[in-house]
């Protein structure tokens, strides 16, 4: 984040809004990737899961979304799913109005449908692909999203790789360096990410990293990111990955970002993932890479995340009084004059 960036997403806080907004603007995807967060059966917490919830389509989606975002005055907005290629119409009638109010926008997404090159000409937009490894586990995890249509889908556009590292990544000797040996090459690639499979509080995925995987898995990555410049993870980065917030409420990342799912009403707390994440185990490269911001010295001991979270509870009190007084006007009760 740039110096002018930290200022307004602070001045946002102080105002009681969130500077950051995820929107779930699709319950559908074309993929059913084992390990999946948005559909866990916690992730909405209301015993309600993601593809039962309603969903919009065509001009009624594309309104509102656009009025969630002038609701919410957010500085960045991802775009996620299900797979927001699914609305891959809608989405062409978003972004101009996204970039016109001026927001950094991601898109998350498989990249199963070819992502225009006419996008490129949007500078705030990131489309973050996700990948579940090399080729063989990748096309087992995450068909029809093989690497073969993805190679595809990405010719001549701007992309961000995200990759999760799970345990049977984590397991093999050499992966990750094959994986951004394998990226690194390709013109399209800006930069490669990584997170650290997340799981549930209490759940048993196959997915989960131990805590000895976990720290081999960042000591590799520490020497990689010196070979691999595509890489992107600071050194701030890893010290956060070894050591993340203990709870939502000393996580900057869910503390600022407020998530809606697909029925563009429901809320999901306490971060992205929903439900009650394990974040003694959280590896997400977002909250992570703000938790690194947060860790930047302001004035001797007091930090960036300092003054975040003294300006969240500042906001959050602020947005509470403002609702006490602001009322809704009383309905005009009906007479035969008002009627007419």
């Amino acid at each position: 984040m740039k110096k002018s960036e930290v200022i307004r997403a602070w001045s946002s806080i102080l105002a009681g809004r969130a500077p950051s907004l995820s929107i779930e603007i699709t319950k559908e995807c074309p993929l059913r990737c084992p390990g999946c967060y948005a559909f866990d059966a916690d992730h909405l917490g209301t015993g309600v899961q993601l593809r039962q919830l309603s969903d919009f389509k065509g001009d009624e989606l594309v309104r509102k979304v656009l009025a969630l975002v002038d609701e919410h005055k957010p500085l960045h907005v991802s775009l996620v799913g299900g797979d927001p290629l699914v609305r891959y119409r809608e989405l062409d009638a978003l972004l101009p109005e996204l970039d016109a109010r001026g927001i950094y926008t991601q898109i998350v997404t498989s990249a199963f449908r070819v992502i225009p090159k006419e996008w490129s000409r949007f500078k705030r937009l990131h489309v973050s692909v996700s990948i579940d490894g090399l080729q063989p586990e990748h096309d087992e995890r995450r068909k029809p999203a093989t690497y073969e249509r993805i190679l595809k889908s990405i010719a001549g556009a701007r992309v961000f790789i995200h990759c999760t590292i799970t345990s049977q990544i984590a397991d093999r000797e050499g992966y990750l360096e094959e994986f951004l040996r394998f990226w690194s090459g390709r013109p399209e690639v800006v930069k490669v990410w990584f997170s650290l499979f997340t799981p549930q509080r209490g759940a048993k995925d196959a997915e989960i990293l131990t805590f000895a995987q976990r720290d081999a898995v960042l000591a590799d990555l520490k020497r990689l990111r010196d070979i691999y410049p595509v890489l992107e993870l600071p050194e701030a980065a890893i010290r956060e990955f070894a050591s993340p917030p203990k709870s939502p409420e000393e996580c900057i990342f869910a503390r600022t970002t407020q998530t809606i799912s697909a029925d563009l009403t429901t809320k999901i707390t306490p971060c992205q993932f929903g439900g009650d994440p394990d974040c003694e185990r959280c590896g997400c490269f977002a909250s992570m890479g703000l938790a690194a911001v947060g860790s930047y010295r302001v004035v001797g001991p007091l930090t960036a995340g300092h003054l975040f979270m003294a300006s969240d509870r500042v906001g959050k009190a602020w947005s509470k009084v403002r609702g006490r007084f602001t009322q809704k006007p009383e309905p005009v009760p009906a007479t035969p004059f008002n009627i007419l």
